[in-house]
């Protein structure tokens, strides 16, 4: 999509993945969330997101750990943004539920972090979509499956 320097970008005549890359270029805003925790280098295709994360000790909870609710938001962005790449123009999405399993611990020293999600299934009113965590040396750290409801 083409956007002339006096047009302005209008996320309502936009497809999901444009709205996405609109964001990615600056277009649009980020959600605030990516910018609170740190969130980095996201991107994508039609149906796959991925996005990454530098763990800090800001992350930690009391027990010397990236908490889990980081990780939890690092899942559900990249598995609900896989959902919102495949949104017609006018289509909306929600989260239903998000399920997560935690494989193994994560602090600094884990690295750099990857959140991929990919859409498993998207139908007219549902879709399921799983995201896995790997850290810097390619380990899978957690994994989510969310069920989304889709909406005009």
């Amino acid at each position: 999509m083409t956007q002339t320097q006096d047009a302005p970008v209008d996320p309502l005549t936009m497809t999901g993945l444009e709205q996405l890359e609109a964001m990615v270029r600056g277009e649009l805003p980020p959600a605030p969330i990516a910018a609170t925790l740190g969130m980095e280098n996201f991107g994508g295709e039609h149906g796959s997101i991925h996005v990454e994360l530098v763990p800090q000790h800001a992350h930690y909870n009391p027990l010397g750990t990236v908490h889990g609710g980081v990780i939890s938001t690092l899942l559900d962005t990249a598995a609900g943004c896989s959902v919102h790449s495949t949104l017609a123009a006018g289509e909306g999405y929600t989260s239903l539920d998000l399920t997560v399993k935690f494989l193994r611990a994560v602090t600094v020293e884990s690295g750099r972090l990857r959140a991929e999600g990919r859409v498993i299934h998207r139908g007219r009113r549902t879709a399921l979509a799983e995201a896995t965590l790997y850290d810097a040396a390619g380990r899978q750290v957690a994994h989510a499956t969310s069920t989304c409801m889709i909406f005009s």
